[in-house]
């Protein structure tokens, strides 16, 4: 009897322990369907002016850089700044027991799935801008009131009905003004403004803990430097106030050519320090292009047509510094001599010197004239493995030396910018991060890749470039920082901050505890508890 009862008494505690088991086995499965069901639910009971989708949303899994792609649970399509604080207050009170995460999402230029969250809620911000007008204010200090939803076109049409325009701008200008503001916006008019971050007065701010802030210079200081050039971070811009000047309705638009790098460095520095100067100034690298002086004939008249037609380039890595000069009313009997005497001063090759006059507002939109080319033979929606770095001053001749004389081997795919700014146009309270020297050169490789290529134009070819610049920058220690930045370890984050990589840690922990902001970046990974 004791035995058979020892036998029994088993049986039952295997039986007991299979039961147990497959009951666990149940509730671990059965769980996250019911924390996923009730996340749905709670999400689909808020109460927004806007409203919120759970299907066909491909579209906020995809950026300009079409290189990841990553599907989020839910896109909001807010129609105000509370719904978008809504939002964000109620991921914010589900606290750490959510893997949910909120990413703003303006025009979708992203390169990397910056403006991603996968499995969490997207802001469709462009949605925002349609209850929201624009506010011009005239006056001896005149800006305008926008919506962080709005593209920058937008803004220069309506400015311009008014005589002014933004001073600083992108070379693209389809792009949100949260998009730009979370990063800089560098152009060629920075030397003179700073960039876009540099030229804000106020914000308005939803933070990762939900809540509507007004911030400036004056008010809520930290969080204004915060959140300019901290990549979303410590908040989603729902409006901002942009600095403005009198806009003139034509410039002359001029490109020449050099030979030798040093020249075309030193001159680009003299005229970037100059009194008087140019509005504008970009460098541009040609290395085995084809076609170079016949494509720019069709836009630019030559100074002398004879000459210009003898030109050769023989395969040689030229430099083209590119410039503009804003042509107002009462200095239009003067603009010619002006630019004579600025282009006196420099040493480009003569033959080489272009010059067209265009409204103020073809010139600033000339990227989107050549995007409307380049998707009509289905080539703007191709992988776009750009590689933006901040170079100094004191290093720029070794950097071109081996990367424009060695490593890069033509420009066909892309072009590659390069022209300097002064770092005292930006503020140093702000999260943008430069390297440290009185002038730095931002250097743009802005490719993009055929997918079914394995050859120069492949995707694999472009990468393998960036990796090469990066690691000779790395090694050889040129204090290089890269714009629009990339990384895949918290390590690296850390090192690309440096000195200042605790004040945003501490910045972060103010205004976004739990990490559930701007998940893309890969800079902070949300906490989330397993009780």
């Amino acid at each position: 009897m004791t035995c058979q009862s020892f036998v029994l008494t088993q049986k039952k505690n295997v039986l007991f322990l299979r039961s147990f088991t497959i009951m666990v086995s149940v509730w671990v499965i059965t769980k996250p369907n019911l924390c996923f069901s009730s996340v749905l639910s709670s999400l689909k009971a808020l109460d927004l002016q806007g409203h919120i989708t759970f299907e066909n949303n491909e579209f906020a899994s995809q950026d300009f850089g079409n290189q990841i792609h990553a599907h989020p649970l839910a896109v909001v399509h807010p129609k105000s700044v509370a719904d978008i604080s809504e939002i964000v207050r109620h991921v914010w009170q589900m606290g750490p027991g959510s893997e949910l995460t909120v990413a703003a999402r303006g025009h979708g230029h992203s390169l990397l799935g910056q403006a991603q969250a996968r499995g969490g809620v997207i802001i469709n911000m462009e949605s925002l801008r349609q209850g929201q007008e624009m506010q011009v204010y005239r006056g001896q200090f005149p800006y305008v009131d926008v919506s962080a939803g709005e593209l920058w076109i937008n803004i220069l049409h309506e400015t311009l009905k008014y005589g002014l325009a933004p001073k600083s701008w992108t070379d693209y200008l389809h792009l949100t003004v949260g998009g730009t503001l979370f990063n800089a916006g560098i152009s060629g008019q920075a030397f003179r403004h700073g960039p876009q971050i540099s030229n804000v007065r106020q914000l308005e701010v939803v933070t990762g803990k939900g809540e509507v802030l007004i911030c400036s210079q004056e008010q809520n200081a930290d969080l204004f430097h915060a959140v300019l050039g901290g990549l979303g971070q410590f908040g989603i811009i729902t409006r901002a106030r942009i600095s403005l000047e009198r806009a003139p309705k034509m410039v002359k638009w001029i490109r020449v050519l050099y030979s030798d790098f040093s020249t075309f460095a030193r001159d680009q520095d003299h005229l970037i320090s100059a009194a008087k100067t140019f509005d504008y100034i970009e460098g541009l690298v040609i290395k085995n292009k084809t076609g170079l002086i016949n494509n720019w004939r069709t836009s630019f008249d030559p100074q002398d047509p004879v000459q210009a037609s003898h030109f050769v380039s023989d395969g040689r890595t030229l430099y083209c510094l590119e410039l503009t000069k804003n042509i107002y009313p009462e200095k239009a009997d003067t603009v010619n001599q002006e630019i004579e005497d600025l282009l006196s001063q420099l040493s480009y090759i003569p033959s080489t010197l272009f010059m067209s006059e265009v409204t103020y507002i073809e010139f600033l939109d000339r990227v989107h004239a050549s995007e409307l080319k380049l998707r009509s033979k289905g080539l703007w929606d191709l992988p776009h493995p750009w590689l933006n770095l901040l170079v100094p001053k004191s290093k720029i001749q070794h950097f071109a030396n081996e990367v424009f004389g060695n490593i890069l081997s033509d420009t066909n795919n892309g072009p590659v910018l390069v022209y300097p700014i002064h770092k005292s146009k930006v503020d140093n309270r702000t999260s943008f991060v430069c390297p440290d020297e009185d002038i730095i050169y931002l250097v743009a490789f802005l490719s993009h890749a055929n997918p079914s290529s394995n050859g120069a134009d492949s995707l694999r070819h472009a990468l393998t470039q960036n990796k090469r610049i990066l690691d000779f920058c790395e090694v050889s220690h040129l204090g290089v920082k890269q714009y629009l930045p990339h990384y895949t370890t918290q390590e690296k984050w850390r090192t690309h901050f440096g000195p200042q990589w605790e004040v945003f840690v501490q910045r972060k922990s103010a205004y976004d505890p739990l990490a559930m902001l701007a998940p893309g970046q890969r800079i902070f990974q949300k906490a989330v508890s397993v009780s």
